[in-house]
């Protein structure tokens, strides 16, 4: 047990995996190495692929480069950390590095939420009002509403870091996930003020998922009725194929989440252990079979990648004959 002032001179621990066995450590920091690899890789590779080519240069893909650096940063903030701990038997944070790694965990988040909202948005104008489609959705139209998504959860999450920052620290300093989150810190806090902190915390994590997922709901209940009512089998097939890579994406950020919530609420336990794999499998999987969507659901891209392979392969050709 510490006092306040203790609490804040002493580093936390990250405890990953509690139950996993030592001789196990070299084969997990191996797998989340790939896991940090992939990520990194296929994430640089989108952005550089649609920033170096101008006819991938289009709204659609605008978001899907805000939604690939979104990824990569929340890799990056992540899995160094979790890494280390069991490939160099480094589990300290210090106290005020987990607060801003708290930050990033929480405004990465909350930012993915309302970029997927984006591209909910420029799906349902593209499908519901495909006239009006390249008078309302520009490339600065894009770029303005993604910056918005980046810029509005900043102020929500630096309310609830600060306010969680401000209590008195009195018990471990363990902690029980990969990465400092909200909910691992402020267990360690005592006071009055903590259910102040975990309320306020709810609220903004509902309104910054549940706002956007609304909205994301009715775009893609509304692009359904609107292909449903092609008669054209052949154009209803097209018409969904364009929308399918970010019904896949919204997917996999969000069934975890609700799988989640919805199984503490009705009581249903997991172990420490399947809990915290739970919650790096919907925070991490994502970024990692994002760019594998990105490549091979998305028509442009898949054919600019196989024309850029196909001239590659017959310069190739050409250099090894002479």
């Amino acid at each position: 047990m510490f006092n306040s002032s203790d609490m804040r001179m002493k580093p936390f621990v990250i405890l990953g995996f509690p139950g996993l066995s030592p001789p196990y450590y070299g084969p997990v920091s191996a797998l989340l190495f790939f896991i940090f690899f992939a990520l990194v890789f296929g994430n640089l590779f989108i952005l550089v692929f649609v920033m170096s080519e101008r006819s991938l240069q289009k709204p659609t893909y605008l978001v899907f480069c805000h939604l690939a650096l979104n990824d990569l940063t929340f890799g990056t903030v992540t899995l160094p950390k979790i890494i280390s701990k069991y490939w160099f038997n480094d589990s300290t944070i210090s106290f005020y590095g987990c607060f801003v790694q708290m930050f990033f965990v929480h405004y990465i988040g909350a930012a993915h939420s309302f970029i997927l909202m984006v591209m909910a948005f420029d799906r349902l104008i593209a499908i519901c009002i495909p006239l009006r489609y390249p008078a309302l959705i520009t490339n600065t139209v894009i770029s303005v509403l993604c910056g918005c998504s980046w810029f509005i959860p900043v102020s929500l999450i630096l309310t609830i870091v600060l306010q969680a920052l401000n209590l008195p620290y009195c018990k471990s300093n363990v902690i029980i996930q990969g990465y400092c989150d909200h909910f691992s810190i402020i267990t360690q806090a005592c006071g009055k003020d903590v259910i102040v902190a975990q309320i306020t915390a709810f609220c903004i994590a509902m309104f910054c998922l549940l706002l956007p997922l609304a909205f994301i709901l009715f775009s893609y209940v509304s692009i359904i009725v609107a292909i449903l009512k092609i008669s054209n089998s052949a154009g209803c097939k097209r018409t969904l194929s364009t929308c399918t890579p970010q019904i896949f994406i919204t997917c996999l950020f969000y069934l975890p989440r609700c799988f989640v919530y919805v199984a503490n609420t009705v009581g249903f336990s997991f172990s420490l252990d399947i809990r915290i794999l739970l919650i790096l499998l919907y925070s991490l999987l994502p970024a990692a079979v994002n760019p594998i969507i990105y490549c091979f659901k998305t028509q442009d891209i898949k054919k600019m990648m196989v024309k850029r392979l196909t001239k590659a392969k017959v310069v190739r050709v050409i250099k090894m004959s002479f």
